[in-house]
Parts: C-alpha cells; structure tokens; sequence
C-alpha cells in the first residue's frame, strides 16, 4: 500500500453537514478530502428525505388538486390515470439537479472527493474501502464525522422493502397503493400520511401517543389532526401499539397490542432514527456513542478526542437539514480556530412540511409553562386574512407567545400554507430581541399572509388590555392597543 495522503481535514458522509463543513475548510485555504459510501452526494437529506418528502408532497398538491379546494367549485379529486412514473417523476429531476449542485460546489472549493466505505484505522487514519479496488488510507489533521442516521428498525417483525417499508424504501415503490398504514405519528409519519391521503389512498396512522407531533403545542397538534382527519380523510388511532406485522397474499395484517389486525396493501414504519456510526469504528478510537448510535458531542461539536469532530444527524437532535450545515460550520471553525463562525444561532426555525405545513420558532407554550415564565398570545386566522381567502386557506393561522411586560416576542407558530417561509419573520424579530411593536409599526404587503403577524399582535395587545382592564391605558410600550 502507498504512503498515506495527508489532509488538513477529512470528512466523513456528504450531506448537509459533510458537504458544507468540507466547503467551509476549503474556503478558508484548508487542503480536504470528502468521504462518500454512495454513489451520489447529498445523504439522506438529498436521496431519501428532505428534498424527496417535500418535492412528493408538491406533486401530491398538484396531482390531488387539494389546493384549488373550496375555490371556483373545483372538488378535490385525484387526475385520472396518475402512474407511479407520475408521481416519482418530479422528485427523481429534483434529485438530480441537487447532485449536480453539490458536485459544482465540491469541485469549486477544490475538495478531493473519494467514494468509498470509510473506516477508521487509528485516531488519524482513514481507511477508505470500495469494491473491486484496494483499500486506500488517508491521514488527516481534524476529521469531521457527518454520516447522518438510518430509519430505526422495528422490533418483532422486519422491513421487506415491497409492502413493509422504512422511509428509506418507501420511495421505492412500483405503484401507489390504495391503502396504506403508518406506525408512527412522527414528523416524517405524519408528512408521508398527508402526501398519500392527498392522493386518494385511504391513510391509517397508528401513534403510540395521543398526540400527533408531541413535541408542538396542543392547538397545533389539534389543528393537524383535525386537518388530516377531516379534509384528507386519514384515520388516526391515538395511545395504540404495533405487537406484529405479517405480509399474506401481498396484503399487510397489522396486529395492534389490544389484539385489533387490520389490513392494508403496504406500511409505512416511521418510529424512530439511529446514527450511523457503528460502521465506521468510531468507538474504537476513543469516541463516545450512546445506546442509539449518537455521537456525544460539546457545544463545539467536538467528540471525547479532541481532533475529531461530528454534526449533522449523526449526533442527534434535532436532525434538520439547516441545523447540521451549521453545526458542521461551526465544528471546522473551532477546529482550525477561524474568527468566522463560533455557535448555531439559538434561534433555529423548525418546519414540519404536513398538509397543512406547521414551523415553529423560539419558546412554545408548554415550554414557557414548563419553566414558569409568564406570557401572553396573539393569534390571527387566515380566515380573516384577504390572501388567505383567495388561496382557500382559512383554517390557518399566525400565533406569537410574547412577554407581557416588555412584551418581547419568545415564540412563533405559524400553521397553514408558506407556513415554513412564513416563520422567518418572526425568526428575526426574535433573534433581534423584538418586541410587539415591530409588527405593529410595520407595513406588509395586501393582501399577504404575512399580515397576519400584525393582527397576532394587535390580538396580543387586546389580550393584555383585558388582563389589566384595571390599569389606565395600556403598556407603556405600545402607541395603540384597538385592531384598525
């Protein structure tokens, strides 16, 4: 074997975190090389999840129609004669134009790339692995571990790949099934449940909790389900468990804890994720996991040896796209000690792509009680929204947590169509330590549904005027407390 390369850092998996923490060290004259097992860049992220959810879900729309419901008569039907090739067709384009990008801005930062099993050897050493060639070893200064995660399997039955599927395997499918079940009332079980209710498949989802989306606030999780139930038609059986699932004359027979089967022509399993660290003998050299695979990390995204670094996925929550390219930023500043980049923002938007979309931004509700901060809300619908009328969508809405002091803005929830563009306005207030009285003051376009911010906080000041109706005026920040 030939005399290692020798790189000032190595990185390991080309997904968000991968492709621009190696784009951030060549940018600032490091020499790099970027590991990749798969044929293609982009991990999960580009291959078999975010971009691939988001792009099915807008065929989904356009297929179903749904967006055009309630508007000039036109009923929500799937179009005729819609073929798995239909349906993929988008999302495959969409796939292929995102690894052209991602090799466009590898090869612009001049970032060696190798494809390959990577595997470490000693603290230094990278040995990269691929079929029909010899292993070839590499020696870095700092290696970045950005492998990401894998769907967690289920325990007491297995992923088949044709009518038991993982997210993974899901975009695999030959044709659209008429019925399908889904374990899990996750984020990625919930947005899959949306894209083929919209499309005319009849949806089961099996959520061993009550709620949907546990983690978000009641009205939220409230408001999903009552879209998914009522306008999608989905079947949602809340506290239920999953004791086994058995494929028989290509139909799945879903047995639940309380001995109810029911059947469908595929599953859909979406309960959890690991990291994918195992497989590249991390621990061997001294990096500490835990009991699912997540690489432990500080808040420099250092590992327990201190050249060694991960983000992304790989480490666990919270798992966005968004936040792994920033963590992987961060990571190779600190490692090369780069006066450019020395935290993720605290304040991380979290985008949820349902039909109806769901972000969210800062504190919740259940947060802020949790801790005993006192706050108050504004809420505006869509309904009394102009733009909101035009597109059909009036069941959404604007909702600011704010201080009712200073009346400083700690969160925002926004559900219902752009919802995830949306959140970006109340974003940057937050970071900038906004108050009410930005939204107030400023002007948005009509109709928009950005207006709504305005009217979230112009509710949020009747709110506090109520609260202190034994007060003269109102607080002392705000000009005006009466909606025009």
């Amino acid at each position: 074997m030939s005399i290692p390369d020798h790189y000032d850092l190595i990185v390991i998996g080309s997904g968000p975190a991968g492709e621009k923490g190696a784009a951030q060290a060549a940018y600032f004259g490091k020499r790099v090389c970027l590991i990749e097992r798969a044929p293609k860049p982009g991990g999960a992220a580009v291959n078999t999840g975010t971009i691939p959810s988001k792009t099915l879900r807008e065929t989904a729309l356009y297929f179903s129609g749904l967006r055009q419901r309630g508007l000039y008569g036109v009923d929500l039907s799937v179009k005729q004669n819609i073929t798995i090739g239909d349906f993929m067709h988008r999302e495959r384009a969409v796939i292929e134009t995102a690894w052209s990008i991602i090799a466009e801005n590898i090869d612009k930062h001049g970032i060696t790339k190798l494809q390959g099993a990577a595997r470490f050897v000693d603290q230094h050493t990278i040995e990269v692995s691929r079929y029909g060639q010899e292993p070839r070893r590499i020696t870095g200064a700092v290696i970045l571990v950005a492998t990401g995660s894998t769907p967690l399997a289920p325990v007491g039955y297995s992923i088949d790949g044709e009518i038991v599927h993982d997210s993974d395997s899901l975009l695999t499918l030959q044709r659209i099934p008429p019925s399908l079940i889904v374990v899990g009332g996750g984020v990625i079980g919930c947005e899959y449940a949306c894209i083929f209710a919209a499309l005319g498949v009849r949806v089961t989802v099996i959520n061993a909790r009550n709620r949907l989306l546990a983690h978000l606030d009641n009205d939220v999780s409230d408001a999903l389900r009552q879209s998914m139930t009522a306008k999608l038609g989905v079947n949602i059986l809340g506290n239920a468990e999953v004791k086994n699932v058995t494929v028989e004359n290509g139909r799945a027979h879903v047995t639940l804890s309380d001995g109810v089967i029911l059947s469908s022509d595929a599953v859909l399993v979406s309960t959890g994720r690991v990291g994918n660290s195992s497989a590249i003998g991390v621990e061997e050299v001294g990096v500490k996991v835990n009991n699912r695979g997540f690489i432990n990390v500080d808040s420099h995204f250092r590992t327990a040896v201190p050249h060694i670094y991960a983000a992304g996925d790989v480490i666990g929550f919270p798992a966005l796209a968004s936040a792994s390219m920033e963590q992987a930023r961060v990571a190779v500043c600190h490692a090369f000690d780069l006066k450019y980049k020395s935290a993720v923002s605290s304040v991380m938007p979290y985008g949820v792509w349902t039909i109806p979309e769901i972000a969210t931004v800062g504190e919740s509700e259940d947060e802020l009680h949790a801790r005993g901060v006192p706050y108050e809300i504004g809420r505006a619908s869509f309904r009394l929204n102009p733009r909101g009328q035009i597109i059909g969508d009036v069941d959404g809405f604007v909702k600011i947590v704010f201080h009712p002091e200073d009346q400083r803005v700690l969160g925002v929830t926004i559900v219902g169509e752009t919802a995830c563009e949306l959140i970006h306005v109340g974003m940057t207030v937050i970071a900038f330590d906004g108050t009410l009285d930005f939204f107030i003051q400023a002007a948005f376009n009509y109709p928009s549904l950005a207006d709504a911010y305005k009217y979230a906080a112009y509710d949020g000041l009747q709110r506090l005027q109520k609260r202190h109706a034994r007060m003269p005026g109102l607080p002392s920040l705000q000009r005006e407390a009466v909606s025009e």
